[in-house]
């Protein structure tokens, strides 16, 4: 029963909300370690979905819930000290807010079923909501309703989109089931028109979830009010979810003959995301809104890849990974900074090297990694995803693509450097503790590891991922 992936943590989610916090963070801790063999066991086609005309184990699905399991597991080990030295008004509620949000993030990923895929995205904004307003203060609050209403709005013009789409069968004449997969077959007897619409709407709502600019206004704010561990969860793994459904209506645009016009729309939203990214990113004064601005930046090269298509999909799909491998890495850094320093603002912080030596090499080895540096695996992607543009002759579009990264490297890293070794003379709050260290430099060492070596696993399942609309590689 592939549904019991994300049944388990919504079930224990909701008993930890009626546990005290202390048992409720052992739950937090068991569900974890329960639902990444899970995924495995999913992953190696050991269960089969009960309700198959809602859920299926596409290639793409299933690579990015392992990929979120395996995220889940590590905050999970880093939620369990971190949440004992900060100040959280209500624990069971972020106990279970954290659970919840691993099931509908599961749900995402296991769906066929467009209006399902709808319907657990927009789960997911209701249950991560309340993990953006656990410190009750008035900036949570606020960056709290920007993104409950800023996303239920996009998500609603998604659900337009869907709606487009169903419209574009029956003007077709085409009798078959509301599937991803049953769409697929029968693409190219839809009404191109319609689905064109469709995608547009798909696109901007999914893409308001996703983070892409202009309708990622909700993302800094939420990134920097929400807990590390939160934070990392909407970085390394929400924005793949909302990434999930744009991707299965650009297969089907795909399949339909629509291809050049839905990857024209994809590489215009990822290069206006990653300008966007680069732009705020200089002289940002709050280090968790800089982290938040460069995962807007590496949705817009995801974005970008996947508009381009052949050899640079592969890329965008290697981005994936590792993005989200590192992002979540530096977020829980990031978050040890915080209980040490006391504060975000990056003027008011320096000399981690010497305060938080531990803490110190695993962010700055995140930020050589998100900066597209070797020999971390974004700077692979980031190549495959230039010389796949270049295959395409898309000439001027790399030229700024190569812009936008130069920008984003040279904003990013004055702020990286200005933390690690700048002027500070005053006592640190809290020190090192190794539940807090091991989560940041697992990550890391994984996103290391896919550089060297790929298992034959994960390299089919990219390979499967993207061969349905062209995707290639060379190697």
């Amino acid at each position: 029963m592939i549904e019991f992936v994300f049944i388990l943590p919504i079930i224990t989610g909701l008993v930890a909300l009626s546990l005290p916090a202390p048992m409720g963070r052992v739950l937090l801790l068991i569900t974890a370690f329960l639902h990444l063999p899970l995924s495995i066991i999913t992953w190696m086609g050991k269960l089969t979905p009960t309700y198959p005309h809602l859920f299926s184990s596409s290639p793409e699905g299933l690579l990015i819930l392992l990929l979120t399991s395996f995220i889940f597991a590590c905050i999970s080990i880093y939620s369990f000290s971190y949440v004992d030295e900060t100040v959280i008004a209500n624990k069971p509620v972020f106990n279970c807010c954290m659970m919840l949000f691993l099931g509908t993030m599961s749900m995402v990923t296991l769906s066929d079923h467009p209006i399902v895929l709808w319907i657990a995205i927009e789960a997911t904004t209701l249950v991560s909501a309340p993990l953006i307003f656990i410190h009750r203060s008035r900036e949570a609050l606020e960056a709290t309703w920007k993104y409950v209403i800023i996303c239920s709005v996009g998500i609603a013009l998604a659900l337009l989109g869907c709606f487009f789409i169903t419209l574009s069968m029956d003007i077709g004449n085409i009798d078959t089931s509301l599937t991803f997969s049953a769409l697929y077959d029968v693409a190219t007897k839809l009404d191109p028109l319609w689905l064109k619409a469709g995608f547009i709407f798909v696109v901007i709502g999914f893409g308001t979830k996703m983070g892409l600019a202009p309708m990622h206004t909700w993302l800094p704010d939420a990134h920097s009010q929400a807990p590390s561990p939160a934070s990392a969860l909407l970085s390394g793994a929400l924005l793949n979810c909302a990434f999930l459904g744009i991707y299965k209506v650009h297969v089907l645009m795909a399949v339909a003959g629509l291809q050049e016009f839905s990857g024209n729309v994809l590489i215009g939203f990822g290069l206006v995301s990653m300008f966007v990214g680069a732009i705020f990113i200089i002289s940002q004064p709050d280090y968790k809104r800089m982290l938040a601005y460069s995962s807007i930046k590496n949705m817009g090269i995801i974005s970008f890849g996947v508009g381009i298509g052949g050899f640079a999909l592969y890329g965008a799909f290697l981005h994936i990974l590792h993005h989200s491998l590192i992002k979540s890495s530096l977020f829980l850094s990031a978050g040890n900074i915080l209980l040490a320093f006391g504060t975000k603002r990056v003027q008011r912080i320096g000399r981690v090297i010497n305060y938080l030596p531990k803490t110190f090499v695993s962010f700055f080895a995140g930020f050589i990694g998100i900066s597209g540096l070797p020999p971390f695996g974004l700077f692979i992607s980031e190549v495959i995803i230039i010389i796949g543009a270049f295959q395409q002759q898309h000439y001027i579009s790399v030229g700024l693509f190569l812009v936008a990264l130069t920008l984003v490297f040279a904003g990013a890293g004055r702020i990286f450097m200005s933390l690690s070794f700048g002027e500070y003379s005053e006592k640190i709050e809290v020190g090192e503790r190794p539940l807090r260290l091991l989560p940041p430099y697992a990550l890391l060492l994984a996103s290391a590891v896919l550089c060297v070596w790929i298992p034959d696993v994960v390299y089919a399942a990219i390979l499967d991922s993207i061969k349905m609309i062209g995707g290639t590689f060379h190697g």
